[in-house]
């Protein structure tokens, strides 16, 4: 069987397309979520949380106001685990419930049984405490975990002598209570089934139904993707059989399985492409395609997968913040730089927020990357563009490499 072919610059321009980083018609924030599948959260606001920078890079300068109403309002996202902690679709419920059972299953999850051994190891206290913060919550609504009494614990070294913070953990992870809202960034619990909207999907799906979606949406957000690739795509790790589903979506018609090669050479496979995608992949290979420029967020969906961006990218990249100082190589906080499809360069930068200014400590080329008109002028929009959605009222530049120096005269 003859295999359609791919480039690497046919799969770096259909990821990039998929996940709505090209110059494309801008969808609505849902949509792009959708499309993503989930939006990563960590708490660093070096620049700026994580989920707001990869919605910037996709949408400019969004109205955050949409995003909490879609999260506090409708409810049409929620925070569960997916690459990581994240914002996941209501919409999708079943296939995270499916982890949630699966989290609370010793005979399967590492996770339960690590549980499970501590719970044990202190069940006459831990168990009353459990029941105790259900109770609150059901009696008192939302509250901080600061909110719940706990003196289960002995005070040492690493503890503050508080066990509420494992076991509303643990019952997030299982699906018994949500986030619910935040004040600051601190999180707000509730009871996950009270926070759902009425129209959430509740049925049960099986193995089979929770890797057939998801390998799809990992997949079509990938633009082609081996398994391994999408082993490390949206709900991370958590794909039971996929090579028995993979087979049988291929049979169906739904995937059909392509040949990227790099330099000529074919690239380790299989790769897999969904086939409604095969429409937009003939128009980027009829060279109609568009890119731009944006920065990425260092948890970005387009580079989570750090041996991916290596390969189809030739972009190493390590986020630096648990380096020490002097050990790093490019900074604390650094943003890759997204150019058409190529990733040219990385900002070190921070936000302060007291005095409204963007420091630009350290702008860097990638190798073999020469001046060009266009680079200077899309890399100085991008930074207004970031800028702008920071609020900042200042930018303080500091090393920019000379092939970019008219960046800061622009």
């Amino acid at each position: 069987m003859t295999l359609r072919k791919l480039t690497g610059r046919d799969a770096r321009r259909l990821a990039i397309s998929r996940q709505h980083l090209d110059e494309g018609v801008r969808p609505s924030l849902l949509d792009v979520i959708r499309d993503l599948g989930c939006v990563q959260l960590d708490p660093i606001r070096h620049v700026e949380r994580t989920h707001w920078l990869a919605l910037w890079s996709r949408l400019g300068n969004f109205d955050r106001a949409e995003l909490d109403r879609l999260r506090w309002e409708e409810r049409a996202v929620f925070e569960y685990w997916a690459h990581a902690a994240s914002l996941v679709l209501t919409e999708e419920y079943p296939l995270h419930r499916w982890h949630m059972d699966l989290l609370a299953d010793d005979t399967k999850s590492r996770f339960a049984r690590s549980f499970k051994t501590w719970y044990e190891a202190d069940k006459e206290t831990l168990e009353p405490l459990q029941a105790h913060i259900l109770e609150r919550l059901r009696q008192d609504g939302p509250l901080l975990s600061r909110e719940i009494e706990d003196n289960s614990g002995q005070p040492s070294r690493w503890s503050n002598g508080r066990n509420v913070n494992r076991l509303l953990d643990y019952l997030w992870s299982v699906g018994k209570v949500g986030v619910v809202a935040r004040r600051g960034n601190q999180r707000v619990w509730g009871l996950l089934d009270d926070f759902l909207p009425d129209e959430t999907p509740r049925e049960r799906w099986d193995a089979e139904q929770v890797t057939s979606f998801a390998a799809q949406k990992a997949i079509r957000a990938l633009g082609v993707a081996t398994p391994g690739q999408i082993k490390k795509h949206f709900t991370r790790n958590v794909y039971p059989e996929l090579t028995a589903v993979l087979d049988k979506l291929t049979a169906a018609g739904v995937l059909e399985q392509v040949e990227v090669t790099r330099q000529g050479r074919p690239l380790k496979g299989p790769w897999y492409l969904h086939t409604a995608d095969i429409p937009l992949l003939e128009q980027i290979q009829a060279g109609d395609w568009h890119g731009r420029t944006t920065f990425l967020s260092p948890f970005d969906n387009l580079i989570c997968d750090r041996d991916r961006t290596k390969l189809l990218w030739d972009f190493h990249y390590r986020i630096e913040i648990y380096v020490p100082q002097a050990k790093r190589q490019y900074g604390y906080y650094v943003l890759p730089l997204l150019h058409d499809d190529r990733l040219i360069g990385r900002m070190d930068a921070k936000m302060d927020r007291k005095s409204g200014t963007l420091h630009i400590h350290n702008l860097y080329a990638e190798e073999g990357v020469g001046e060009d008109t266009a680079v200077v002028q899309g890399i100085s929009h991008a930074i207004q563009s970031l800028a702008d959605f920071l609020e900042a009222q200042t930018v303080v530049w500091g090393n920019v490499p000379p092939v970019w120096s008219k960046v800061v005269r622009e």
